[in-house]
């Protein structure tokens, strides 16, 4: 393994026990991925804030017990309770104790408590080129594809060391040579009126990680430039039905000006096309239930950003929510306060609707 002066000294515990083990496990991964060199970051993101049991929390408390401090500013995905409002939930007191010390763990190393799974709607959003280290499948897949910035797909618990650090294995997707396209998903014939509706992107983003896997797709024959919510859409989709992390939609995408510069001048591996039939039938797929008795709606996954709430704010205002109907919508402190500031939460409270920040109904009880 080739490391600095500086990677010696924090392996060797120079700068105490938290940056020994934080370096030990960014070495060992490089290991693992069979690279002898480690790189700067200059970001990061930690999925590693949701309590997911005893083990997530004395990891935390540990390293904040050694007085580890990040040395790049560093975002905190969603954590496993509103902090401020959990009790409007039915979350066990202990559970949410322990969530919260996991939070206060994380703050206290030097993190910015933005406790949202979508960084990068934040002010400490990345640039393109700019090499991070991110947790949170949906961030990393905004971050490589619709910026153009350049992360691995960082697993919970390397996430903080790679931000205690600032290093890195050199490897995968921060490296312009693995960053080409793999498979090109030609859209046949697809109507211009569905590429503009909100529902296309998830249902595309579904059928694209189902044929890509952790492939990198590029996505040709849009005919519109989607909103950066739709994309948002389309990548957390592409995540969860596969293990997306970078796609290119050609003309669209920073990496993707021409069908050429996605694939770096080398021919697709495959081809696929995608037509109007395809999608109905991943819409089937993700339509579940028929029939059934609606007790929830769910929205804010990921979390609802300032657009959103301004698209949403209009169609339910003047109306009311079926009493046995709950409605719930997930945000960031920061987007909701933006939303509250322009007037578009107060429809949403007169229709009823909950509002729940930090967390994720996905990451708590």
């Amino acid at each position: 393994m080739n490391l600095t002066h500086r990677d010696h000294a924090l392996y060797r515990g120079d700068d105490g026990p938290a940056a020994k083990m934080a370096m030990s496990i960014i070495v060992r991964m490089a290991e693992v991925a069979g690279v002898d060199q480690l790189m700067d970051i200059t970001a990061a993101h930690i999925d590693s804030t949701l309590y997911m049991g005893d083990a997530t929390l004395e990891f935390a408390e540990r390293l904040a017990g050694w007085g580890a401090k990040v040395v790049v500013p560093t975002t905190l995905n969603v954590s496993g309770v509103d902090e401020q409002h959990w009790a409007d939930w039915p979350v066990p007191p202990e559970w949410a104790e322990k969530a919260r010390r996991q939070m206060i763990a994380y703050h206290s190393m030097g993190c910015t408590p933005t406790w949202t799974c979508a960084p990068y709607q934040t002010d400490l959003r990345p640039h393109f080129g700019q090499q991070i280290a991110w947790g949170e499948s949906n961030a990393i897949a905004f971050a490589n594809s619709v910026i153009g910035a350049r992360t691995e797909r960082y697993p919970d618990l390397m996430d903080i060391c790679a931000a205690i650090t600032g290093r890195v294995p050199a490897t995968g997707l921060h490296l312009t040579k693995n960053r080409a396209g793999q498979m090109l998903l030609n859209l046949c014939d697809i109507p211009l009126a569905l590429q503009q509706d909100d529902a296309f992107y998830p249902v595309l983003g579904h059928l694209i990680g189902q044929l890509a896997g952790d492939d990198i797709p590029v996505v040709d024959g849009l005919q519109v430039t989607p909103a950066e919510d739709q994309l948002k859409a389309l990548g957390a989709a592409a995540a969860s039905s596969g293990a997306v992390a970078l796609f290119h939609l050609v003309g669209i995408t920073p990496e993707a000006s021409t069908l050429e510069a996605a694939f770096q001048n080398q021919p697709p591996e495959q081809i696929i096309d995608i037509t109007v039939a395809d999608l109905r039938a991943a819409r089937r797929q993700l339509t579940t239930v028929k029939g059934e008795k609606l007790d929830m709606v769910v929205l804010g996954s990921p979390h609802f950003s300032p657009a959103e709430f301004k698209q949403l704010s209009p169609l339910v205002a003047g109306q009311e929510r079926h009493p046995d109907v709950q409605f719930l919508i997930t945000s960031s402190r920061a987007m909701a306060a933006l939303a509250d500031k322009a007037g578009y939460l107060e429809p949403l409270r007169q229709f009823g609707a909950k509002l729940t920040v930090d967390t994720c109904i996905l990451t708590t009880p």
